[in-house]
């Protein structure tokens, strides 16, 4: 539950992922997932 709830703080430390600004959900999409990768590399 801890790691859940942490993921979740730190992803919307972006503030595109918190305030949706794009139209089009591919673009929301793909800014999710590169703000997931960018929070997963920094543990390797």
């Amino acid at each position: 539950r801890w790691r859940v709830e942490r993921f979740f703080a730190w992803l919307f430390n972006f503030r595109r992922t918190l305030v949706r600004h794009e139209h089009k959900a591919e673009n929301y999409l793909a800014f999710f997932l590169l703000a997931c990768m960018k929070i997963m590399l920094r543990y390797f």
